[in-house]
């Protein structure tokens, strides 16, 4: 089944961005985009993710043309077959790393998974407050927070900037393992190569337009 289904996209803010853009992604496979500074590799994420409008083109996601979903079905996919794990973590700041799960486990009514948090590292501070944790600490309740909805796309931009290389790895290899044993799929926006060059699929952003390497 084709996840992800996108067509002539082009996109500008002061000065154009890209343009002309096709990416499609079968279930069961990763996708890596890389590319400089600047490049739009955030603002495509964003355009892919459902978060921003592209100037032209089209996004399918699951066989539905996101931009013209009514607003509460847009909603509702993102709740329950889209998972977001952004540079800025979005966690509320008021409950501890456990509640946070909790939220996200009612929501998609999935149960949390124990062996996540362990896997993660966090078993001795996910009841602490998510103010108490460190950069890296919240950067991983954020991604078992998505794991915990069980989403059919993951949406990753530079998911690992804030941890070491032996947690970067890991956290490469549950999202390549939960792919596989989902069926799901991954967009994963990254400078660091080495992890790019383990996807499917991958693409440089450069000059305004997306380059398939691999």
């Amino acid at each position: 089944m084709k996840i992800l289904d996108a067509h002539s996209l082009a996109h500008r803010f002061e000065y154009p961005l890209f343009h002309n853009i096709d990416l499609t992604l079968e279930e069961g496979e990763t996708l890596a985009i890389v590319g400089a500074s600047g490049s739009g590799k955030s603002t495509l994420l964003h355009i892919l993710s459902s978060l921003l409008k592209p100037d032209e083109g089209e996004v399918r996601l699951l066989e539905k043309d996101i931009y013209t979903l009514k607003n509460r079905a847009l909603v509702e996919l993102r709740r329950d077959e889209l998972g977001l794990v952004f540079q800025s973590h979005y966690l509320f700041k008021g409950f501890s790393g456990y509640e946070n799960l909790e939220v996200s486990s009612i929501l998609a009514n999935k149960p949390i998974d124990e062996t996540l948090i362990k896997r993660l590292g966090l078993d001795e501070v996910i009841n602490q407050k998510v103010t108490e944790l460190s950069g890296g600490q919240q950067q991983r309740v954020s991604i078992a927070r998505v794991l915990t909805k069980r989403p059919r796309i993951i949406f990753a931009d530079e998911p690992t900037g804030n941890l070491d290389n032996a947690t970067s790895l890991e956290v490469m290899e549950l999202f390549e393992e939960y792919v596989a044993e989902n069926r799901a799929a991954l967009v994963l926006v990254t400078h660091n190569e080495a992890f790019a060059n383990r996807c499917d699929k991958v693409y440089r952003l450069h000059d305004k337009v997306l380059e398939k390497i691999k």
